[in-house]
This record gives structure tokens, C-alpha cells and sequence, in this order.
């Protein structure tokens, strides 16, 4: 039995490798943010730095915060058993969930997903005592406080950390303008000396505040001296700033890079609890339990020795530092997490990563109601003046920056401004939400989020938030039940939610890789495409992805038509119910396609918009036209199936295989002629859509005579006419949308000719 647990301590410590992996990829974008976002320095140098910040937070943190050892749970009150239990369910459970989420492009909060996991694993095995063991009350067994606080510390910090960083981010671009180079002569001193102070006293207060060097005197003097360390080192840094200006240092960069830093330190030295807390608790409560209770044995030892404070090895922490330096360099979906802030956040107009959604709407209204009643009550010369402080075609951006380096610097300043009063305050503030809505609020003080990509961005961030929220009810609920499976299952139920767990991390790596592959040259292409300035780049790139997004839409047609045909045929109610999902999905990627097309056509000049613009906005209707027909003959199929009414006759069926099978071999050679850009001897193909036309109308013509001779149900007759109709539209579409593609993809004119 002993050595049963020795594997677990040895799993948990596996899955801690595995977790700050995933956890970094997840938090990185709280440090990485704003200095990838705003191009600082090269991203090699910028992941340097963090690296930096990364290992010397994990090595000096004492890595250890009680509540994986008794802040949730009361351990005195539970067997050395049922604590292994729960922290292997909260470990299995933490690595697929964040792992979910990063795969998704979304960050969320470890901190809040590993409180839920341990309330929700702790939740089941009280439950199990309370029933089976009389005299237990389940307020001894809980300690609900520290997950009452975090949620409100979620709703406390989105609001002050969005409204902070709005009206920080409105004066500083009022003092520096968008041309901050112009106005930066008299002021950047103080600036960077009041951004430096800031670090460092965030870097004092929240980034060493556990390290294993700072002890209770240190912390009590730096506490009684603030007074004093605050001022001094506001005047050194402002003169240090002021000499650096003049020797033409670029102070903004200075300041983002210490920023980030900071913040990496900061995150490496107090989230690090997040990754390795619950195995070390784990690897205590097996010391512990080797040392004192084999005598009791593993259900008769109470885990008491949990509730005192426990010291980390340095190599642990050393380790520790060297995987999440390694996941920093080296995660794909580190890089996903940033892209989904940075999209967010960027100044300028470009592709979408959301679409809109009812709420996004009515806030968009309702702050142009109240936009409009601000300025109607603004005097003239005032918001003129305001204007001119707010002219973005003056931003000074780097190259292939997403925003300029003051509101990157104001980003890191508050982010460590703000989480540095939380701790002061003993709030459990998390430095996903203080930094995510930071830099929401500064990006729309910036007037980043233009009318045209307000709704898309509010729904970015209401998406993200969303899913901090469910983080918090996934990780309950999902954990919950996997302690019971554990409790109730034993050494088999280990073994196999082990290999369900190792199984969904491998398969999720996967479908990422191929995903993101694919995703990687779309988005690429779309930025060349957007930044390009020579026309015939712009021509030629556009043209590239109009092939590759149509032939997308021709593979997806093709196979949802064949999915949804042979669904409804077999009476399949599950592949009828994926269509319609992969359907409305499609939706939403038509208006994206639509949108990245329209700022693409917007850089070309007229006489090409002229010559081509008409056949690229056609190829998008008929693009969209295809992906309603498909819904259009889904949604009578799923319905007709899920109120299980009497299928097509044999005759029917026969009819519509043999149309299916032609209109199928028909759509996949147009996506071969689209994707190879290969149009010769096209009238092929449209001398084979217009007999698949005339085929659906002869078929048609025969099944209205059927229904005047009343042969057989109505209701499948009026089914099966809806789906000769939508068939003969798909057709139809295609060939049009051929036609329209070959005209748009020939070089007769170029554009400036």
C-alpha cells in the first residue's frame, strides 16, 4: 500500500512539470503583454528578460503558500487517504483544464482555478463524511472564506483595474499626445521616475514579499520606512530618467522592460503555489505520513501536521524556475494566449478575433448615447483642444507594433501599482485580471476601439471574463466528481483517470498543432496584407487568401453536404446535430472573412476596386449563400429526424443517394480547381452543374406528381422537396462562385496600370 502512494507523490510531482508548463503558457501574457504588444525590443530579448524576472522569482520565493495545505481544507479533520485523494483530483483536474484554455487562445486565472479545484474536491469527500460519520459537521471540514474572497476580489479588481486603467491611460496620452517623442522634453524625468519608483516598490512589496531572503524584520523595516524609501527613490530615479533623455536613451523602453521584469519576477515568485503547491502538500503529507502513521495506516492517520507552514526545498524551486524559463520559450499556446490580449488591445483596424454579441451591442449603444450627451455639454475650444491631443494619425508605433511604448509603460506601471495595494491590503488579486482589464481600459482610453471594432472587442473581453467564471465552476464541478471516482474507485479508478488525463494533453497537443499550423499561414497572410504599401503586394496577397478562405468554404461545403445527406438517410440525429453546430460556426467565419476583405479592398486604389471589386464582393455572397443553403436543408432534416417522423421511401432514398454522390465528386473538383488556382477547361465544370440542375428539376417535377397522385406521407414529401431545392442552390452557388473566383484571380489589369 505504501508504495501505491509513493507512485502517487511521484505522479503529482509529474503532473507538476506538466502544470507549470500549461500554467505559463497561460500566465505569460501577464508580463508579455505590453511588450510584445508595443514592439519594446526583440522578442528574443523581451523573453530574456522575463526569463530573468521567471527564474529569480522561483528561486528566492519560498514556493509554498498554505492554502494547498490547509486553506481550504482542515486537514486535522481528514485521513492521510482522503487528502491524497483530493490533491491528485485537484492535480489531474488543474492540467486538462488550463490546458482547455489555452488551446482556446483565452487566459484565465490559475489562482482561481486551483482554490475551485481544492473546494470542489474537498466538497465531495465532506459530503461523504458528513453521511457516513456522525458528529461531523461540514463547517469543520470546509474553510469557505478564502474562495468567498477570491470571488470578490474577481469582481473588485475587473472594475477598479478597467476604470484605473482608462483614466491613468487618458492623462498620460493628454500630457504626451500620440507624437510623444514632441511633448516628452520636460516631463519624462519625472515620468520615468515615477514609473521606476513604481516598480521597484511593487517588486518590494508584491514580487519579494515571501522570498526567501526577506524575513519578518526586513518586511517590518521596509513596512515602518516607506516614508522614506518611497521619496528617495523617486528623486534618484527621476534624475537617473532625466540624464538617460539626455543621453538619448529611449526612457519609455526603459521603462517596459523593467516592467516587465517585475512582473515576471512578481508572478514566478507568488504564483508559483498555482503549479507545485498541491504536489509539495502532497509530498508533506507522505513524509509525514512514512515518518509517523504507518502504524494507523493511510485511512487511520489524520494529516494535522498540514496545518503548520512548510519551508521548500531550493531544488524543488530551482527546478521549478528551470521548467516554467523552458515553457516560456518554447509554447506555442504561450504565443496564443498573447495574441488574444494583444488583438484585443492594438491601436489599428485588422482582422477580428470575435465576432458581436447582443450585450457588445447595447453597451456600444448605450455609450454612444452617453458620448453624445458628454460632448453636447463640452464647450467648443475644450474639446478641440482634446482633440488635438488625441490625433492617432500622428502615433509613433514600432514596427509591426500593436500600440505605441506609453501605453505599454502605463499598462506595467499600474498592473504593479494596483496588485501592489491589493496585497497591502491582504486582497488575493490576480494578475490575470488586474493586467488583463488594465490594458482593456487603456486601449479604450487610447480610442483603440473605433466604432467599426467596438462591438468586436467588448466581445472579446466579455468572453474572456466569461471565462473566469466558468474556470471557477469547471474546476468545482469537474473536481468534484473526480474525487468521488477516485474515493469510491481506488487503485483502477487512478490508473485510469491517469490515462484519460495523459490521453486528453496529447490529443489536445495534437489538434493544436495542426490547428495553429493552418491558422499561423492565414493570419500571416493577412498581415502581410494589411501592412503592405505597393499595390501589386497588396493585389497578390489578397488574391492568395481569397483562394485559401473560398476553398475553405467549398472543403466545408462539401463535407457538411455529404454529413448532413447521409445523416438523414440513416436517421442519424448526432451527425444531423454536428452539422447544424459546424453550421453556425461557419456563420461567424463568413462575417470575419467579410470584414478582413473589406480593410484589404479599402488599401487598393480605385481603378482596381473598379476593375475586380465587384467579382471579389460576389464571391463572398455566394460564399455566404452556400453556408445558409447548407442550414437551410440541415435544420427540416434535424427536425424531421428528432421528432422521429417516418423516413424517405426506398424510391427517395435511391434518387437522393445517387444525386448526392454526383453533387459530392462535383464540389470537391471545384475545390481542387479553386485551391490549385487552376480554371483550364472550366466549362467541364459547368456543363456538369447544369446537369446536376436539370437532374434536382426533373426530380422535383417527379415528386409534385407524386404528392397530386397522393402516394405516400406529406410531410416527408415536403422534407425531401426542401432538400432538392437546397441541393440544386448549392450547386448553383458554386458554379457562380467559380465563375466570380476565376474572374477576380485573372491578371488582365493590374492595379496602377
Amino acid at each position: 500500500m505504501d508504495t501505491i502512494y509513493l507512485c502517487i507523490v511521484i505522479f503529482l510531482g509529474v503532473l507538476a512539470i506538466f502544470d507549470l508548463i500549461v500554467g505559463v503558457s497561460n500566465d505569460a501574457v501577464n508580463f508579455l503583454n505590453s511588450s510584445v504588444g508595443s514592439k519594446s525590443a526583440k522578442f528574443k530579448t523581451i523573453l530574456c528578460i522575463a526569463s530573468v524576472g521567471v527564474f529569480v522569482g522561483a528561486a528566492l520565493s519560498n514556493g509554498m503558500m498554505d492554502i494547498a495545505r490547509h486553506g481550504i481544507y482542515q486537514p486535522q479533520h481528514f485521513y492521510f487517504a482522503e487528502v491524497m485523494c483530493i490533491l491528485l483530483a485537484v492535480m489531474l483536474t488543474d492540467v486538462v483544464l488550463l490546458d482547455v484554455f489555452n488551446t482556446m487562445g483565452l487566459p484565465t486565472s490559475t489562482t482561481v482555478s486551483m482554490v475551485f479545484e481544492l473546494l470542489g474536491g474537498t466538497f465531495a469527500l465532506a459530503l461523504v463524511k458528513t453521511i457516513s460519520t456522525e458528529g461531523v459537521d461540514m463547517a469543520d471540514l470546509i474553510n469557505t472564506d478564502k474562495a468567498l474572497s477570491v470571488i470578490m476580489a474577481i469582481f473588485v479588481s475587473v472594475a477598479i483595474a478597467f476604470f484605473f486603467g482608462m483614466l491613468v491611460q487618458w492623462i498620460a496620452r493628454t500630457i504626451f499626445t500620440f507624437n510623444y517623442k514632441r511633448h516628452m522634453k520636460y516631463v519624462i524625468g519625472l515620468y520615468g521616475g515615477l514609473a521606476a519608483t513604481s516598480i521597484i516598490y511593487f517588486m518590494l512589496i508584491k514580487g519579494l514579499k515571501d522570498s526567501s531572503f526577506m524575513t519578518a524584520e526586513v518586511n517590518d523595516w521596509i513596512h515602518a520606512h516607506t516614508y522614506i524609501i518611497v521619496p528617495a527613490l523617486f528623486v534618484f530615479f527621476t534624475v537617473l530618467m532625466q540624464i538617460l533623455y539626455w543621453c538619448r536613451v529611449n526612457i519609455f523602453r526603459v521603462v517596459v522592460l523593467m516592467g516587465t521584469f517585475a512582473l515576471a519576477l512578481a508572478f514566478a515568485g507568488n504564483d508559483l503555489v498555482n503549479f507545485i503547491g498541491v504536489p509539495l502538500a502532497g509530498y508533506s503529507a507522505y513524509t509525514d505520513y512514512i515518518a509517523n502513521g504507518q502504524a494507523a495506516g493511510p485511512d487511520g492517520f489524520l494529516m494535522t501536521s498540514l496545518l503548520d507552514s512548510a519551508k521548500t526545498p531550493w531544488y524543488f524551486l530551482i527546478g521549478a524556475g528551470a521548467v516554467m524559463v523552458y515553457a516560456l520559450w518554447t509554447s506555442k499556446k504561450a504565443h496564443h494566449v498573447i495574441q488574444t490580449e494583444v488583438s484585443l488591445a492594438r491601436q489599428d483596424e485588422g482582422e477580428e478575433n470575435f465576432g458581436s454579441t447582443p450585450i457588445a451591442r447595447k453597451l456600444v449603444r448605450f455609450s454612444l448615447n452617453m458620448a453624445n450627451v458628454i460632448n453636447r455639454r463640452t464647450p467648443d475650444n475644450v474639446k478641440q483642444w482634446i482633440e488635438s491631443r488625441f490625433r492617432k494619425d500622428e502615433a509613433i508605433l514600432n514596427d509591426g507594433a500593436a500600440f505605441d511604448m506609453v501605453r505599454a509603460s502605463v499598462n506595467l506601471v499600474l498592473s504593479g501599482l494596483l496588485i501592489a495595494l491589493g496585497t497591502s491590503l491582504k486582497l488575493p488579486l490576480s494578475t490575470t485580471y488586474v493586467t488583463f482589464m488594465v490594458a482593456m481600459g487603456t486601449s479604450l482610453a487610447d480610442r483603440a476601439w473605433g466604432r467599426d471594432s467596438a462591438v468586436y472587442r467588448i466581445t472579446g473581453v466579455l468572453s474572456v471574463i466569461a471565462g473566469w467564471f466558468i474556470t471557477a465552476g469547471a474546476a468545482f464541478a469537474i473536481c468534484f466528481f473526480v474525487t468521488l471516482i477516485l474515493h469510491y474507485g481506488g487503485f483502477v479508478a487512478v490508473i485510469v483517470l491517469t490515462v484519460v488525463a495523459i490521453a486528453s494533453l496529447i490529443h489536445s497537443q495534437i489538434v493544436f498543432k495542426r490547428k495553429s499550423q493552418q491558422k499561423e499561414q492565414a493570419v500571416d497572410t493577412v498581415k502581410q496584407m494589411l501592412r503592405a504599401t505597393d499595390q501589386k503586394e497588396v493585389v497578390a496577397l489578397l488574391r492568395q487568401h481569397t483562394r485559401e478562405e473560398l476553398s475553405k468554404v467549398l472543403d466545408f461545403t462539401q463535407d457538411c453536404f455529404e454529413r448532413t445527406s447521409t445523416s438523414f438517410l440513416h436517421e442519424n440525429l448526432r451527425g444531423l446535430r454536428r452539422s447544424m453546430g459546424s453550421i453556425k460556426f461557419h456563420k461567424q467565419l463568413i462575417r470575419q472573412m467579410k470584414r478582413t476583405g473589406a480593410l484589404a479592398m479599402s488599401r487598393l486604389d480605385n481603378n482596381f476596386v473598379l476593375e475586380k471589386g465587384l467579382y471579389y464582393y460576389q464571391g463572398n455572397d455566394f460564399a455566404s449563400e452556400l453556408v445558409y443553403s447548407l442550414g437551410r436543408l440541415c435544420e427540416p432534416c434535424l427536425e424531421h429526424i428528432d421528432n422521429n417522423f417516418k423516413p424517405l421511401e426506398t424510391i427517395q432514398k435511391g434518387e437522393y443517394a445517387d444525386i448526392t454522390q454526383g453533387i459530392t465528386t462535383f464540389l470537391k473538383s471545384c475545390n481542387q480547381r479553386m485551391a490549385d488556382n487552376n480554371y483550364a477547361d472550366f466549362e467541364q465544370e459547368v456543363r456538369r452543374a447544369n446537369e446536376l440542375t436539370n437532374e434536382l428539376s426533373r426530380l422535383k417535377r417527379e415528386e409534385l406528381q407524386r404528392i397530386q397522385g397522393q402516394s405516400g406521407s406529406i410531410k416527408v414529401s415536403m422534407v425531401y422537396l426542401t432538400m432538392l431545392q437546397e441541393a440544386q442552390n448549392i450547386v448553383t452557388y458554386s458554379i457562380n462562385l467559380m465563375k466570380v473566383s476565376r474572374k477576380f484571380q485573372s491578371e488582365a489589369q493590374e492595379p496602377g496600370v
